[in-house]
């Protein structure tokens, strides 16, 4: 992934609306969601949804597949796990880093 692809991801996660969108579609995983279970959680108007969900997926954090009438949309990980490394990438220039205050995940 290179600057201006880190750039657009970003920039498309700076807005609230838009993060809070993106950390639905991760928590639900592979599964995705339809733009109507997004709207339900997020509690905007549809037009309003379908803009920030183009400006997710144009910066390539958010995919979209038809199935059937609906649509699902899902978090792109690949992208996401790619912008991650970016701004990681040579971490404390090779040395161990400090723990975080909490390291544990999912238990």
């Amino acid at each position: 992934m290179d600057q201006t692809e880190v750039i657009a991801a970003l920039a498309a996660l700076a807005h609230p609306l838009r993060l809070q969108v993106f950390r639905a579609l991760v928590v639900v995983g592979d599964a995705g969601l339809t733009p109507g279970a997004i709207q339900q959680g997020v509690g905007v108007a549809p037009a309003t949804l379908s803009f920030h969900l183009k400006e997710l997926m144009n910066a390539g954090l958010v995919s979209q597949e038809r199935a059937s009438r609906n649509l699902i949309y899902r978090a792109d990980y690949t992208a996401m796990n790619a912008v991650l490394g970016y701004l990681t990438e040579n971490c404390c220039q090779g040395q161990a880093c400090a723990p975080a205050a909490s390291t544990t995940c999912c238990n």
